[in-house]
């Protein structure tokens, strides 16, 4: 096994620095605990400086013809494909993904520039000609500025580089990209794409820092708008403290998404869905399935079912082809989980299958977590119902779909809600009585294409409007209304209005 050596990383300002910094953060290869970058904890100035640099940057590009600017995300398009495998390998290694997740999460990024490359149309506005006698209007959607883009470590390629900087860049704003710490250099990688792809300099800039300076990108008057994704206490606060700085806010928040299990559903297929939803991407992400509620009749034997499952999992480094369950992002991460399956013991649920001490051969300073499986969690019990984001999958039995449902929505998030069954009717009642903003009928996780918005609700959303789909063209435009009325002869010789709504009515 061959160690990774760490490089120091640069930030993005209309062009790479050497940051003045003398705080440098850890980034590390999770499959072997090795650190492999330092990441800057760029200063107060030097988010300025990219604050400026964007700002600088904005006059130029968004009186760039739409039909332009979406030039660039069609070469940026074609060099995500050239360098597909490179940035798979490359996140793998950051971020602990095995091979088709990291591969999935690069493809994401893909699927919303080709989305972005529609903006020609999507931006777009309504019109009317003689709307009221001799007068015309039309509505345009224009850039606003400087965005700010906050991206969690989870997902280092599809949230900044696909969620967040497409939709912005292409409808003709410039952004600010908080890098995640531990994980940026997916995203520096992909903005030298950028570069290459001939995106002017300043449009997309990038700084890692701590939270006291990512502040900046709530307060700064020249930040028109804020996209977050993560917790949602930090979400609450962006939310809170952006809107009252007059910023328009995206906070994509935390989740605990439940799958209902109904007695008629194909129990193999689901428990295969089940699992790819609880584990994949080692649980670490919003749209995970941790929580099953199953009627009691059928119970036993999808509990009997995902236990020999999970047994046949192979847990390995992230860039092995055969891993399919990788490490957690670092060892401060794989200690909160276990101190979640440590309170779900002490909270009295039955721990069927018990992944806090795996450790892999050739790897024993990754930072790996088994699959743990809890039956008999009920509504009192914290692990059912907080946000654990690792592998760990609690099961709740209930008596029908009526029990199920309630128990599901009293839960405070709603990303997203799942049910498995063969009965069209139970499917269209849970879809429509269901809390979840995205939903699955036997699909485990309902993460629409970006064509469609990443719809949240409750206290895993806080905004107006979502990210992706034509709620992220609004989110990055503003509209304006144009009036016109063209005098005749006639009129202009008149030298008066017929009345003080001058026609408009």
């Amino acid at each position: 096994m061959t160690h990774d050596v760490p490089r120091k990383l640069k930030y993005y300002a209309a062009g790479w620095h050497e940051s003045h910094t003398s705080e440098f953060m850890n980034c590390y290869n999770p499959s072997t605990g090795d650190v492999i970058a330092l990441a800057p904890k760029c200063t107060a100035a030097e988010v300025e400086l990219a604050i400026a640099a964007a700002k600088a940057a904005f006059p130029a590009w968004s009186n760039t013809p739409p039909n332009k600017r979406v030039q660039v995300l069609f070469r940026l398009k074609s060099l995500l494909d050239q360098h597909l495998d490179e940035l798979t390998e490359l996140l793998a290694r950051e971020n602990g993904k095995v091979w088709d997740e990291a591969k999935g999460d690069v493809l994401k990024v893909i699927e919303v520039v080709e989305f972005a490359c529609g903006v020609p149309h999507l931006m777009k506005g309504p019109a009317i000609m003689n709307v009221t006698s001799g007068y015309d209007t039309v509505q345009f959607m224009e850039p606003m500025g400087v965005f700010a883009g906050i991206a969690p470590w989870n997902f280092p390629a599809m949230i900044p580089m696909g969620w967040m900087a497409p939709m912005c860049v292409a409808t003709g704003n410039t952004l600010v990209l908080k890098a995640a710490s531990y994980v940026p250099q997916s995203a520096i990688r992909i903005l030298e794409l950028w570069e290459q792809a001939g995106l002017p300099a300043g449009v997309i800039n990038l700084v890692t820092c701590s939270r006291h300076e990512a502040e900046l990108l709530m307060t700064h008057p020249d930040i028109k708008g804020v996209s977050f994704v993560g917790s949602t206490s930090v979400g609450k606060h962006i939310y809170a403290t952006a809107a009252a700085h007059g910023k328009r806010v995206q906070a994509l928040t935390e989740a605990k998404n439940h799958a209902l299990v109904l007695k008629d559903a194909a129990i193999e297929r689901t428990a295969a869905g089940i699992m790819n939803s609880a584990f994949g991407c080692a649980g670490e992400r919003c749209m995970a399935l941790p929580a099953v509620v199953v009627e009691e009749a059928v119970a036993d034997e999808l509990v009997a079912t995902l236990t020999r499952m999970i047994k046949a999992i192979k847990i390995g480094p992230a860039w092995d082809k055969n891993s399919q369950l990788g490490p957690v992002i670092n060892s401060d991460h794989r200690e909160f989980v276990r101190q979640w399956i440590d309170r779900g013991v002490t909270e009295g649920a039955r721990l069927v299958v018990d992944g806090r001490d795996v450790t892999v051969d050739g790897y024993r300073d990754g930072f790996y977590l088994g699959p743990t499986l809890f039956d008999h969690v009920t509504p009192e019990m914290s692990i059912g119902d907080k946000e654990v984001f690792g592998p760990v999958l609690c099961i709740k039995r209930v008596k029908d779909f009526e029990e199920g449902l309630e128990l599901m929505n009293a839960n405070e998030f709603a990303n997203g809600s799942v049910i498995y069954t063969q009965s069209g009717y139970y499917a269209r009642e849970f879809s429509k009585r269901t809390h979840g903003g995205m939903v699955g009928v036997n699909v485990g996780i309902p993460v629409p294409l970006g064509i469609f918005g990443f719809t949240g609700h409750k206290n895993s959303f806080f905004g107006d409007l979502h990210a992706m789909g034509t709620d992220g063209v609004r989110f990055f435009t503003e509209l304006k209304t144009v009036t016109s009325h063209w005098f005749s002869e006639a009129e202009a010789k008149e030298g008066k209005i017929r009345n003080s709504w001058d026609g408009t009515i």
